[in-house]
C-alpha cells in the first residue's frame, strides 16, 4: 500500500498562495512554531512540485529545505537541478502522482504549487489538504483554488497556530 498525497500550504484570506510577481513576503518570517511542518514532513517520501514552485524556491537563500527527500519538477522546460535528489517529470497529472508514489513507496507524496494542486484536486488524487490561512488580503497574485471544479471537504481540524488559523481538510468523495 502506497502512501496518501498531502498538500502542505499557506494562503491568504482572498485565497493567494503568492502575491503578484510570485512575492511571499506576507508570509509570517520563520519562528520555532512551524505550524506542524515538520510532523507533515516526517511521513514524507518524496515531492511533486511545479516548475513555478521550483523556481521560486530556487531564489531562496540558504539550504534547499526538502533534505535529501527525492524531488520530482513537473516541466516540459529543460531543468537544471541544483540537487542530486531533484527531476523533471511530465505526463498527466495521474502519471506524476503514480510515479511519485512509487519513490515514495510507503510514505507520502508532499504535492505542491496551485496548478498541480487543482489538477491532483480537479481528479479525486488528494487525499489531505492542509491549509494555513494568514490574515492578509493580497487582491491579486497567484490563487489557490481558481479553475478548480466544485469541491466539497470534510473537516477534520481547525487549530490557532501563532496568528495564524490551520485546517486539515479531506475532501469528500
Amino acid at each position: 500500500m502506497s502512501g496518501r498525497l498531502r498538500v502542505f500550504i499557506a494562503c491568504s484570506l482572498d485565497g493567494f498562495i503568492a502575491g503578484p510577481d510570485d512575492d511571499l513576503s506576507w508570509l509570517p518570517a520563520p519562528s520555532d512554531d512551524d505550524h506542524g511542518f515538520r510532523e507533515f514532513f516526517d511521513d514524507v517520501g518524496a515531492l511533486l512540485m511545479g516548475r513555478r514552485t521550483y523556481d521560486v524556491l530556487e531564489g531562496f537563500d540558504g539550504p534547499w529545505p526538502y533534505e535529501a527527500r527525492p524531488v520530482m519538477v513537473a516541466t516540459h522546460r529543460d531543468l537544471q537541478p541544483s540537487q542530486p535528489t531533484i527531476r523533471s517529470i511530465s505526463g498527466s497529472i495521474e502519471e506524476m502522482v503514480g510515479f511519485a508514489h512509487e519513490v515514495a513507496g510507503e510514505r507520502d507524496v508532499y504535492l505542491d504549487g496551485g496548478h498541480l494542486i487543482r489538477a491532483a484536486l480537479d481528479a479525486g488524487l488528494v487525499d489531505e489538504l492542509t491549509l494555513t490561512m494568514v490574515p492578509v488580503v493580497l487582491g491579486a497574485g497567484t490563487p489557490l483554488f481558481v479553475g478548480a471544479q466544485r469541491r466539497s471537504f470534510e473537516v477534520e481540524s481547525v487549530r490557532p497556530s501563532s496568528g495564524l488559523v490551520q485546517m486539515v481538510l479531506s475532501p469528500v468523495s
